[in-house]
């Protein structure tokens, strides 16, 4: 089923130039699964001038036909959306029904923008005198360097390809090295849906090298970025010598407020199932829960309750809720946030280590902790894994300083009754999106982005192709003569 991988440049697979190849493994098992081409500074350069040429056609097609070949790439991906699931659910350890989940999630996009590229629309300005007219018309920016992160492997790679490709632009994608075989199937999907030669491309390996030599290329006009802080960071400061656009979706540390008026159990039910999905590895994950101490006892009994009840193992087998972490470095970090978090008082309601039973593969106990301290490991830094910490809070003001006190802003949630509460919550709340009553955000028709160091710039929705375009104001004076 999993199959060695290679680049796609100019509209076909090659081996890298030297054909150095790097293993893929499963993290269920750690055995490996494939291998994937390690790209050369002559592949890179390849890439780009293909996508350059790729764009000069591309950006020509007519907008309708644009839309058609966008909306065939979101049939073949339903269509193959059982072989896709099944690689996504090998590289990365998700449960199947996740993987197919994501999988449609990634033809909506696609579906999305086959409309969105019919709807670039201008604006007309009055001009000030009777023989002056002036316009806005958007343009595709150019030529596109795109970074994913591997969490969702289908799903963030369409965000970017299906807006880019909507815009007009071409686009270099790069998927992480971990789970690389869900963006070929996306890449394979554009190809058999005749996608303009060179108007997609993708390259594996060294991620550091690929992205300072795309970037640094006078070609790249703009850059997509889904991936850590320190990671959007270095990337910003290589765009910055360029001048070159810029998006990017950073890490989160979503806050959860739970007030005093919520139902605790039925609130806690839905805030554990969206907490251990993907295994807590979810930029908009919530993690960090603030629950109004009078409804602490009973939301952490039922949080617990619920950790305790899932079925772990890898995601291919019937039955499992929640699969193996991407990797050992995520693994040790989730470990060492418990064993702080423990050491400055919090409790340990369920989990809080490897399973005892599993010998292979990168699993973590689903965990609750209890009445842990603002200061501790876990409440600072994004845990992007299978841990809930929990800590109480009295009254308004007190909790939204808290909340806030971070430097991400990507999503928060908010569980009340009170619709006056819950209109103050969202505003206050600095964070690109909020859910109210409600924990699963992510949709096509919605934009996706945050603030603060959560990052700029928004994907998906009306919003998400306009990172893709550049404005042009043009005057016009119906006469040359004086």
């Amino acid at each position: 089923m999993y199959h060695d991988l290679n680049l796609y440049i100019a509209g076909d697979w090659r081996e890298a130039s030297d054909g150095a190849t790097r293993s893929v493994t499963d993290p269920a098992t750690e055995t490996s699964l494939g291998t994937i081409a390690i790209a050369t500074e002559a592949d890179i350069d390849a890439a780009l001038s293909a996508a350059q040429a790729g764009f000069e056609t591309w950006r020509r097609v007519g907008t309708w036909e644009r839309s058609a070949r966008l909306r065939r790439v979101a049939e073949l991906i339903r269509e193959r959306v059982d072989t896709i699931a099944d690689l996504m659910s090998l590289e990365t350890g998700k449960p199947l029904a996740e993987a197919k989940g994501e999988t449609n999630a990634a033809a909506d996009q696609f579906e999305w923008y086959a409309e969105e590229t019919k709807r670039i629309y201008g604006q007309i300005i009055e001009g000030r005198t009777p023989d002056s007219r002036m316009q806005v018309i958007y343009q595709p920016v150019g030529v596109v360097a795109a970074f994913s992160a591997w969490n969702f492997p289908a799903l963030l790679p369409a965000r970017k390809i299906a807006a880019a490709l909507g815009a007009g632009c071409a686009i270099i994608i790069k998927p992480a090295g971990e789970a690389p075989a869900s963006c070929a199937a996306l890449v394979e999907a554009c190809h058999d849906a005749g996608i303009t030669k060179g108007a997609v491309n993708y390259l594996t390996g060294q991620s550091s090298m690929i992205a300072e030599r795309l970037v640094a290329s006078p070609i790249v006009r703009k850059v997509s970025v889904t991936g850590s802080v320190p990671v959007g960071k270095q990337i910003l400061r290589l765009a910055a010598e360029g001048v070159k656009k810029v998006s990017m979706e950073l890490g989160g540390h979503g806050p959860v407020l739970v007030f005093d008026d919520a139902d605790a159990e039925a609130v806690a039910d839905v805030c554990a199932t969206t907490k251990f999905r993907n295994c807590g590895q979810v930029c908009i994950s919530p993690t960090r829960f603030f629950v109004h101490e009078s409804r602490y006892e009973a939301f952490s009994a039922r949080f617990a309750e619920v950790a305790k009840s899932l079925k772990l193992g890898r995601g291919m087998e019937d039955g499992v809720q929640m699969g193996p972490m991407a990797n050992r470095r995520g693994l040790e970090t989730v470990s060492g946030m418990v064993k702080d978090a423990v050491d400055r008082g919090a409790e340990v309601l369920a989990g809080g280590a490897r399973p005892a039973h599993m010998n292979a593969g990168f699993f973590f106990e689903p965990t609750v902790l209890g009445r842990v301290a603002d200061d501790a490991r876990v409440m600072v830094e994004e845990p992007f894994g299978p841990i809930a910490p929990i800590t109480t809070f009295s009254d308004y003001d007190e909790v939204m300083a808290r909340a806030n006190a971070l430097p991400f802003g990507l999503a928060g949630y908010v569980f009340t009754e009170s619709m006056s509460r819950a209109t103050h919550a969202y505003e206050d709340l600095q964070v690109g999106m909020v859910g109210v009553n409600e924990m699963l955000l992510a949709t096509a028709e919605a934009p996706f982005g945050g603030v603060k160091e959560s990052g700029m710039g928004r994907e998906g929705g009306s919003l998400g192709i306009k990172d893709y375009l550049d404005p042009k104001y043009v005057k016009i004076k119906l006469s040359a003569k004086g």
